[in-house]
């Protein structure tokens, strides 16, 4: 068994980022949205801002109380939208209850959703066309390829079909000419079909669901899950994921560790969106300089 550590590779593309960012001089800002004071999505929204300036990229906070409401919500996304210093617009989920979290993402500009989550950009990755690639599933892409894996021809299984992760993450992997099977609560005979798996993704959002039982002897396992177990015997708090690491450890032949695998290169995809939509928009502004420019020389001549 061979970890694969999510935070060096995270850290790879974080330079990256930076480094393009630095050598051609591209302002990046990400406005991140933050209603309520949910914890967990409190410390994302943390790191997120460290990852910013680590890469050079400008961090714009809204941080609106629980009773902020989804016209509020809305209306802040317009103007962050109609702002052309704000690269990328991310609102944390989960939102407050009582506010539509379909109709909040759905007033991003597809130009500014680096999450990947509003229906164009679902709709470019199904029909094979640029856009944005939500976070997580294009960071476990990342992770494989870094650590070597050959994705064409191989049999992977996603277990999981949400939009978030399940279903892009399919799309992802048959871009890489992977033969892609999708399981999920009413799938029958779950073990039989993932115990055949070259690579297995697990996304069910169940805490140490998959043991040994489901893996194939000498699998790549990701796990995507990340769970707090009641505190431990020294009155801290345990992380988990989806997967039993222990009972799965020495079945698999590549595995991320949950803390430390998937987690840091969500963050690390979400700054290299953000700076694809910085240098989009530059390159966008150039474009209308030089018609500009072309247009007077026109009218003077």
């Amino acid at each position: 068994m061979r970890l694969i550590d999510g935070k060096a590779i995270a850290q790879e593309i974080k330079e990256e980022v930076r480094d393009r960012i630095a050598s051609e001089g591209i302002k990046a800002a990400l406005a991140v949205i933050l209603v309520g004071n949910d914890p967990a999505s409190q410390v994302y929204v943390g790191n997120k801002k460290k990852a910013c300036e680590f890469c050079g990229i400008r961090s714009i906070s809204h941080e609106l109380p629980a009773e902020t409401t989804e016209e509020e919500v809305t209306e802040l996304i317009r103007k962050l939208n109609n702002d052309p210093e704000v690269s990328g617009i991310l609102c944390q989920l989960p939102l407050p209850e009582g506010i539509n979290e379909k109709r909040v993402i759905e007033t991003i500009a597809p130009e500014k959703d680096v999450d990947g989550f509003t229906v164009r950009s679902a709709g470019a990755l199904f029909a094979g066309e640029e856009g944005f690639l939500p976070c997580t599933p294009a960071g476990i892409i990342e992770l494989l390829k870094r650590s070597g894996v050959e994705l064409e021809g191989k049999n992977c299984v996603v277990m999981g079909r949400s939009n978030i992760v399940g279903k892009p993450m399919a799309q992802l992997l048959l871009r890489e000419n992977a033969t892609v099977t999708v399981t999920h609560s009413r799938t029958k005979n779950i073990r039989e079909i993932t115990s055949r798996a070259d690579i297995l993704v697990v996304a069910v959002g169940k805490p140490m669901m998959v043991d040994a039982g489901y893996i194939r002897e000498g699998a790549v396992v990701i796990d995507v899950g990340i769970h707090r177990l009641n505190p431990d015997e020294n009155g801290g708090r345990k992380l988990c994921g989806d997967v039993d690491f222990e009972s799965v450890k020495e079945k698999a032949g590549l595995i991320t560790p949950v803390p430390g695998g998937v987690g840091p290169m969500t963050i690390a995809m979400l700054m290299a969106n953000t700076l694809k939509a910085a240098a989009a928009s530059c390159d966008s502004n150039r474009r209308k300089f030089r018609n500009a420019l072309s247009e007077m020389r026109r009218s003077l001549s």
